[in-house]
């Protein structure tokens, strides 16, 4: 390799590396900031759901922090849309954990199932989520839940682990195919046996 060859290389290294750093940099801050969050609307002292402009902060950081945070959406828009958007003061320290998965997390620990009584110890969203049931007994996944309806599901809903949520799915929807046994020892209700 010659001289100018190795001269040539060596500025080209110089100059694709602050292009790596950069762009690493903007798709870090872009994957931080990207999805739905449930926080505390300063304005009313309750939950809401906002989408953060995460191009918009991956653009704004060319030096690790965004310089400038905006939302793109919000569950109280259109009625509200030009607030100052106060809650994107909490985003700055550190938004993974208002992610909407985090929240319900936090929302299942500590709590047991409505059927097993079994402790949401682990909870697993990609191949056994949980689910719920509203006062009336109907089940729901979270899929159906709209994210502006978060706060108020999770105020008034019950949570079911993903077990019984098929259990009592095929129960609803076969009941002709299951044979309740009452005093049994049941997998899903203590109060009988499930056979199908």
């Amino acid at each position: 390799m010659n001289t100018t060859t190795t001269l040539i290389v060596m500025v080209l290294l110089v100059m694709a590396a602050p292009t790596y750093f950069g762009v690493r940099s903007l798709v870090r801050s872009y994957l931080r900031y990207r999805g739905k969050k449930v926080v505390t609307c300063p304005e009313i002292g309750t939950s809401a759901t906002v989408e953060v402009d995460a191009v918009h902060a991956a653009l704004t950081s060319a030096l690790g922090q965004p310089s400038d945070l905006r939302l793109q959406d919000c569950s109280r828009w259109p009625s509200k849309e030009n607030c100052r958007q106060e809650c994107l003061a909490n985003l700055d320290v550190g938004p993974d954990e208002f992610l909407v998965r985090g929240v319900l997390m936090r929302w299942y620990a500590g709590k047991s199932c409505v059927y097993c009584r079994k402790l949401f110890d682990d909870v697993h969203w990609i191949d056994h989520k949980p689910a719920l049931q509203s006062d009336e007994g109907t089940l729901l996944n979270w899929d159906a839940v709209e994210l502006q309806n978060l706060p108020t599901v999770m105020a008034s809903y019950l949570p079911v682990c993903w077990d019984c949520y098929i259990a009592q799915s095929f129960i609803r929807e076969f009941p002709e195919l299951v044979v309740y046994r009452p005093g049994q020892n049941g997998m899903h209700d203590n109060r009988g046996s499930l056979h199908t």
